[in-house]
């Protein structure tokens, strides 16, 4: 499985793309990026130099990824969602090498014209509202909203809405099992 580049692309040399990724028009992945397996970089995608990308990781139009902010697996970015890397930046002031990380876990979704404040964490499968604005940590499962965004529910891993009763859930889709383990704190059961 090679390795797709649009003729309208830059891949910088020393960048490492994984077997099976699609990287489309007008897209820029700069030197010391690294993109997993399978990945998708639509149309107009930035991915600054030591930027890591997991496997089969989805990013629409129009994304940039900045230094500063890892992808695990499967994770999806809709478009024209903004990630952040400076939490006070200024023109007159250079900020260059006090990027603050930004972690997004495996199979977390963040809809469209959603914002990532530098800095956060995006739990496992967790699921970010288009237009949301994200400021703080956000955890495993959790569906956010709003800005700023908070709590609105919560996911599947197969993307359906759960709804819990006395602590329980049960996916409609798909019957996986979950359980509350804390406030705000839900785990997969099965």
């Amino acid at each position: 499985m090679s390795v797709f580049v649009h003729e309208s692309a830059y891949v910088d040399e020393g960048a490492r793309i994984g077997a099976g990724t699609k990287v489309w028009h007008f897209s820029h992945v700069m030197s010391d990026a690294q993109i997993g397996e399978r990945c998708v970089l639509g149309q107009n995608v930035f991915v600054a130099g030591g930027v890591r990308i997991g496997n089969n990781v989805k990013i629409q139009n129009n994304v940039s990824v900045y230094e500063g902010v890892e992808l695990e697996d499967d994770v999806f970015c809709g478009p024209s969602m903004v990630f952040t890397n400076v939490k006070n930046p200024r023109s007159a002031f250079s900020r260059r090498g006090q990027y603050t990380k930004t972690l997004v876990r495996r199979g977390a979704t963040i809809g469209a014209n959603a914002t990532v404040v530098a800095g956060v964490t995006l739990g496992a499968w967790c699921f970010v509202a288009a237009g949301a604005v994200v400021t703080k940590d956000v955890p495993a499962y959790a569906m956010v909203a709003g800005v700023p965004a908070k709590i609105v529910g919560w996911a599947c891993v197969c993307g359906e809405r759960l709804d819990f009763e006395q602590g329980r859930a049960v996916c409609s889709a798909c019957s996986k099992t979950y359980r509350m383990t804390g406030e705000n704190q839900v785990e997969r059961t099965s």
